[in-house]
């Protein structure tokens, strides 16, 4: 891959780190706009189909999105690479805005009733399920693969900002006016990613990859992105040990998290201190990553973390008090935000860059598909068992992912480029 970025009428730019190139500063600020939009058009959506029917009509309207998503996701990896991850996502950014704005006016001026809203979480999914794949594969194209894993950490930060800022924002929008108020700032929030995006500097692809798609019809594209990950050393077992890891922490954390915080009497205060110090861990990682820029034995590191990660989502149904779990959970945050910046940045160098969009959807797919079902089983099966056995069986899951990363010689091997 060239160690230039190219831009009609500019000149090549030499490699300087991430967190002080203004082309990398401006894709996080683009996405990190456009995370607290999503967050603030969430609260807005329920809060406008809870007040237009009933809870269970609402959480239909909340989970619209979701198929559309699991089901076009992998399609949208192709779509990215045909195109380009930059063209994608300004495309994708521009649908959503105009979407959730017109939600907003279809509020300020009628009561549209649930259909409209369905419609429209049924929009913002199917153009998810592009702009995902394409956010994945777009920080390669931003910055030098040397300066990944702190671009990883980069985006960590603008995650935890967003989740930080996100909900308050919509909380108030709401609060001030109405759910109406709500989709136009998430609406205006996307918005101020357009420019952002379009100023963004690209790389070019090597000329060996640039026929990797489009040559052929898409359902070949999309066989060639599988066969690449199948018959690659690192990135079949790396996607198989983010899904187990996927899977083995969704549950624990979100829906067990609250059943454990009720079963103890620990009450919302008590679970938001839990999930604050989750918080708090992985922000800490992401920081360590923008600040150092790479970490030795990507691979073995990822493994131990994952390992570690999961003894400590065990140990978490176990802890005698909200102060221990808070301490727990700060560990979990500082393990799980290490494992996944190390398989996210390894993930990026390790693909062909012409894969990048194909070999992101599957991976999303996996965290964002498959691995939400594991909240309805666990669920149920604390219902059954308690929570003690559900987190050790979620976290022997969890583990199965990081036994796979070290058994593995060229996963426990693999090096991010210096």
């Amino acid at each position: 891959m060239p160690s230039t970025l190219t831009a009609p009428g500019t000149a090549p730019v030499a490699e300087r780190p991430a967190h002080r190139d203004p082309n990398v500063l401006r894709w996080l600020a683009a996405y990190t706009s456009s995370m607290i939009g999503d967050g603030v058009y969430y609260i807005a959506l329920s809060w406008a189909a809870v007040q237009s029917g009933s809870p269970s009509q609402a959480g239909v309207v909340m989970a619209v999105s979701a198929l559309p998503r699991a089901l076009l996701m992998l399609g949208g990896g192709v779509i990215a690479d045909r195109l380009g991850p930059r063209r994608v996502v300004i495309g994708s950014d521009a649908v959503r805005c105009a979407a959730v704005l017109a939600a907003a006016a279809l509020l300020f001026l009628t009561t549209p009733g649930l259909w409209p809203l369905a419609a429209l979480a049924l929009v913002f999914g199917t153009v998810d399920a592009v702009f995902m794949p394409a956010v994945g594969a777009l920080p390669a194209r931003v910055t030098t693969r040397g300066q990944l894993a702190r671009v990883q950490g980069m985006r960590g930060l603008g995650i935890r900002f967003a989740s930080v800022v996100g909900a308050p924002l919509g909380g108030l929008a709401v609060a001030a006016g109405g759910a109406a108020a709500g989709f136009g700032l998430a609406g205006l929030l996307i918005a101020v990613s357009l420019p952002l995006l379009i100023s963004v500097r690209v790389r070019e692809l090597p000329a060996d990859d640039t026929p990797a798609a489009g040559r052929g019809t898409a359902w070949r594209d999309l066989t060639a992105g599988l066969g690449h990950i199948r018959r690659h050393r690192v990135l079949a077992p790396l996607i198989l040990a983010i899904a187990l890891g996927d899977l083995g922490f969704v549950g624990p954390l979100n829906v067990g998290l609250t059943l454990l915080a009720d079963e103890r009497g620990w009450g919302a205060s008590g679970m938001g201190w839990v999930l604050a110090g989750f918080g708090v861990g992985a922000g800490a990682v992401s920081l360590l990553l923008t600040v150092r820029g790479r970490l030795p034995r990507a691979g073995q590191v990822a493994g131990c973390a994952i390992l570690a990660g999961s003894c400590a989502i065990g140990a978490l149904a176990f802890v005698p008090g909200v102060a221990a779990a808070v301490g727990v959970a700060l560990l979990i945050g500082l393990l799980a935000g290490l494992s996944g910046a190390m398989c996210g940045a390894l993930l990026q160098t390790q693909t062909d860059a012409a894969y990048l969009g194909r070999v992101t959807a599957v991976s999303g797919l996996v965290s964002l598909g498959f691995a939400p079902l594991s909240m309805p089983l666990s669920a149920a099966a604390i219902g059954l068992w308690g929570t003690g056995p559900v987190f050790v069986a979620s976290a022997a899951v969890c583990g199965l992912g990081g036994v796979i990363a070290l058994s593995v010689p060229g996963l426990r091997r693999a090096e991010l480029p210096k």
